[in-house]
């Protein structure tokens, strides 16, 4: 068997004519053709397939159970194949947590630095916030009032999958006689069983006391304990409802403010996680609110004709008679147009009164959209609802402690909101301690690199907070390119479909030095393509056709681009060779000089303004 070629013998898949091939290893490889002739059922559907198909053929019973299993393509024998990563144009992902960042795993990265050399600040005050002694604490309890009851606890594990029988039987031995475990107090002596596949919280109970003047020492002392119980963290939790908990740490913490950070690690910064994530928002960063604009569409009707649209054409009583006691309370008739009735009025009807008495059909609309259990509801009140920024975060996506830590100035946030283009330069001018610099070292390669590909392929003009469902298939195609690149993988063979889709010519050279740098580090590239710079840069084509459907699948010329071009039977390489041109029209369509206007457009990077 030929190492250095993959032999395809027998190809017959779709409208391939039996054809027998022979592609060298390790070059860049161009499929053309015309559309139809073959092209995706050669690269895609048979030799990617039957790679793949080999691959999970390898693992054992039990993997395979959960991959897709590939029919084996029609085709005789394929030798010389490598293991196979196909890079089609398919929009990355739908879900609505998957950002640019998180696809080329550079938000990953970055999680890590901010949680490595970040510097936290106060969410409250903004000083930059530091250790708290435990005298602090101690000042920091005894505020409240005396006879207020206390638990203090010591959080030795916080959402953390496993049993933790040794744990549990450790504290036993040390003295502890109870512990909190997800939330409930259970007694150390009794037989805790937790799920080893679910997340728990379990805190020790160090102590329970009651404020009062000559506390101090016992608190003190109890401090002490959680603390090198829960490595510098400690829970100091009044048993009164409705009270706060307070979270101190012998590393961070704000004198002003007392409030105290949570241990700065990764999953801190993710959005995707509850330690990390907005609560107002589970890490989204965008709300559905009922949008007043929508409520009323037509601003020349009146209440009475139907001028709110979530209430028009109802029967229920409670609407009619609820207008009808705002009319005689505020003394306006329901046959005036909407968009007469005073400003005053109309706020009263959209958002309720100031003595409570009405809610206003905003917060109407609002709460049943969030109480309600069915589907359909939520669907009828989605009409009159817009995506918008959340309030609480403002699009940022994470909680106000995660957005306090910086690094050169900036929070993480700020960072995913920059371009490509944006950061690169960001952290090619970022200017670290020396610490600093030799703690991040291999972080901000890794990150300054994969910002490099992503410039490289074309997409230098993205934000890294982008959501990748938002994306075109081209796009797409060329992100997973890049994430390639980064992983560094020598002997794969790589099919890609007409990556040069939608790209201008300048970025369409970095494309072309892209996939020869994926080349270069010892892979076969597979390119189905139709651009003729990235024909001619091939170092191997495979031209099928003559035609289309039943008229393709045949192969027509194979060789270097001067060959193909030199071979009369190619199409393909008339046009290369000029031997046939496309002319350009002589007289062109006179315009009717009417125009459709898009006006303040305002989408992704539009900046506004009629087009």
């Amino acid at each position: 068997m030929a190492s250095d070629r993959i032999l395809v013998k027998g190809a017959r898949e779709h409208n391939l004519k039996n054809i027998d091939l022979e592609i060298p290893r390790d070059q860049l490889v161009v499929i053309t053709g015309l559309s139809g002739s073959g092209k995706s059922s050669l690269a895609f559907d048979t030799i990617y397939a039957e790679g793949q198909r080999r691959y999970v053929e390898s693992l054992s019973a039990y993997a395979r159970q959960f991959l897709e299993q590939m029919e084996k393509p029609d085709v005789d024998s394929i030798e010389g194949l490598s293991p196979a990563i196909s890079i089609e144009q398919k929009t990355t992902s739908k879900n609505p947590r998957s950002t640019v960042g998180t696809v080329t795993e550079i938000y990953d990265y970055l999680r890590v630095l901010f949680a490595r050399i970040g510097i936290p600040h106060c969410p409250s005050c903004g000083r930059v916030i530091a250790a708290q002694t435990v005298q602090q604490m101690v000042d920091r309890v005894l505020t409240l009032p005396a006879g207020t009851r206390l638990l203090v606890l010591g959080p030795v594990v916080r959402g953390r999958k496993g049993e933790y029988r040794k744990l549990f039987f450790d504290l036993r031995r040390q003295g502890f006689s109870r512990a909190r475990v997800n939330g409930v107090v259970h007694e150390l002596t009794e037989d805790i069983e937790l799920d080893r596949n679910r997340k728990h919280t379990i805190e020790v109970v160090v102590d329970r006391l009651v404020v009062r003047d000559n506390l101090g020492r016992r608190l003190a002392d109890s401090l002490e304990t959680a603390l090198r119980l829960a490595d510098g963290v400690v829970q100091v939790e009044p048993v009164e409802a409705g009270v706060e908990p307070f979270v101190f740490s012998e590393r961070l913490a704000c004198a002003e403010c007392g409030v105290s950070f949570p241990e700065v690690s990764p999953r801190m910064f993710s959005f995707n996680n509850p330690y990390g994530a907005c609560p107002a928002c589970g890490g989204i960063g965008t709300r559905y609110e009922v949008d007043p604009e929508l409520l009323v569409p037509n601003p020349n009707r009146s209440l009475k004709d139907g001028a709110l649209a979530a209430w028009a054409g109802r029967e229920s009583v409670y609407f009619k008679q609820t207008l009808q006691a705002l009319a005689r309370r505020y003394r306006f008739p329901l046959d005036t147009p909407w968009a007469k009735l005073p400003r005053k009025i109309r706020e009263v009807i959209l958002h309720g009164d100031q003595d409570g008495g009405f809610e206003g059909v905003v917060k109407v609309l609002d709460r049943r959209y969030r109480e309600t259990l069915s589907e359909e509801t939520r669907q009828e009140v989605e009409h009159f609802m817009r995506e918008r920024a959340c309030p609480a975060c403002r699009g940022a996506r994470l909680r106000p402690e995660s957005l306090a830590v910086v690094v050169g100035g900036r929070s993480i946030a700020d960072l995913a909101r920059f371009t490509i283009k944006e950061a690169a330069r960001f952290f090619a001018e970022l200017h670290l301690s020396e610490r600093d610099t030799q703690i991040a070292r291999r972080v901000l390669k890794e990150i300054r690199e994969r910002l490099g590909f992503l410039g490289n392929v074309g997409l230098d003009y993205l934000t890294l907070d982008r959501a990748a469902g938002t994306l075109s298939g081209g796009e797409g195609q060329r992100i997973r390119l890049a994430t390639q690149i980064g992983s560094s993988l020598v002997g794969v063979l790589y099919i890609l479909d007409e990556p040069s889709i939608g790209l201008h010519q300048r970025d369409n050279r970095k494309l072309l030095d892209t996939l020869r740098r994926l080349r270069d580090l010892g892979n076969t590239v597979l390119v189905v393509e139709h651009d003729e710079e990235t024909i001619r840069s091939a170092d191997y084509v495979v031209d099928l056709g003559p035609g289309a459907g039943e008229l393709g699948g045949h192969l027509v010329a194979v060789g270097t681009p001067d060959e193909i071009m030199a071979n009369p039977a190619s199409l393909t390489g008339q046009y290369l060779s000029r031997e046939r041109v496309i002319p350009v029209p002589a007289v062109r369509r006179k315009p009717s000089g009417k125009f459709v206007t898009i006006h303040n457009p305002r989408e992704h990077n539009l900046k506004g303004g009629a087009v």
